[in-house]
């Protein structure tokens, strides 16, 4: 239940105004790995959400910006009832519970995954980025930049001597430039299966222009950039494995559409567009492990160590797949050194 003093009450006094109702049950809807919370508000009106992001630690104008552009597109970004900037209140749908991660089997996962890439056209074909910053150079190599201090140093106890650190550089220097030979589109930039929540259509909507499932949130870090970021991101998902097959597959038949809408030529062959596909999602995968360290190291969300292994296998698997990064690889195999990633570096030892 939200506290009754401070923040708490503010949250309260705000969602009392906004449904003017001030018989409402507030509790924890959940957290995300910034400082925002989510609270679920119960009354005569339903259920509704409020998002708590405090403005010294968080600005709203990116979240209601990008879920703005979703909407008019046709897309389910949570609908927005009232807005306090001030505090940091949104008050918003419910989307329910059902994200995709824990409904995802081998029998629900054509399905579900179809609507998800339906969606990802959509928002790389229809929504509006006029205006959008674009993820650029300098931005690619500053997210990989996480991964020696926070993995590398803080988690496996290697501090890189120039000479690694030039085969680290290198690295993001060839996955940087593989990312500038793609087209751009809009980029979610964390298009996954915590991210996006099974939704019932409205009966009241014909579903003609209206994608109601999947639900998509913590859409306002978007950006600009490589068509085919979204798509590692979701097939190459962070929380989830699905073998080679099926995620070849899937990235083939999301090509022919991207070729078909025109948002890549015609001379964009399979093997083109894997490699894109790889990079840049080896590209994200350095990026988190980073962040996941970071999150346990810095910020003591310790959950994020249990899905390191995951991305390990992806960034090991794919960099292995380009003789370019050979030396890197090799690097870190060495640092980890068949340490459990999974456990924090003062248990594992030295």
């Amino acid at each position: 239940m939200v506290s009754t003093t401070g923040r708490g009450l503010a949250l309260r006094h705000f969602a009392e105004t906004a449904l003017s109702d001030t018989d409402l049950t507030i509790d924890v809807a959940s957290a995300d790995a910034s400082f925002r919370s989510y609270w679920l508000v119960t009354g005569a009106h339903g259920t509704r959400i409020v998002m708590d992001a405090p403005p010294d630690k968080e600005d709203l104008g990116p979240w209601l910006d990008i879920g703005m552009r979703l909407r008019a597109a046709g897309l389910h970004a949570p609908e927005v009832f009232a807005v306090d900037r001030a505090r940091g209140f949104v008050l918003m749908e419910d989307l329910g519970l059902r994200t995709y991660l824990p409904e995802l089997d081998e029998a629900t996962v054509d399905g579900l995954y179809g609507d998800a890439l339906d969606a990802l056209l959509r928002m790389q074909t229809r929504v509006d980025t006029q205006g959008l910053q674009r993820f650029d150079r300098a931005q690619l190599v500053t997210e990989m930049a996480l991964l020696p201090p926070w993995f590398l140093q803080r988690h496996l106890g290697l501090a890189p001597r120039p000479d690694e650190l030039a085969v680290v550089d290198d690295a993001f220097a060839f996955i940087a430039h593989a990312a500038d030979d793609q087209p751009q589109a809009f980029m979610h930039r964390d298009y996954h299966s915590r991210n996006l929540l099974i939704v019932d259509a409205d009966s009241s909507d014909s579903g003609t222009t209206v994608l109601h499932s999947p639900g998509i949130i913590d859409f306002q870090g978007a950006f600009i950039g490589p068509v085919t970021y979204d798509l590692a991101s979701l097939l190459r998902d962070c929380y989830i494995e699905w073998n080679s097959v099926r995620v070849d597959t899937w990235m083939e038949n999301h090509r022919l559409r991207l070729r078909d809408e025109g948002l890549i030529g015609g001379e964009v062959d399979i093997m083109r567009f894997r490699r894109w596909f790889d990079l840049i999602g080896l590209q994200r995968h350095l990026k988190v492990l980073g962040i996941f360290c970071r999150l346990w190291y810095r910020d003591g969300k310790v959950q994020y160590l249990a899905d390191l292994p995951l991305v390990w296998r992806y960034v090991v698997g794919v960099a292995s797949r380009y003789p370019e990064l050979s030396a890197f690889v090799a690097l870190l195999q060495r640092a980890r050194a068949g340490r459990d990633l999974t456990r924090s570096r003062h248990e594992s030892g030295p």
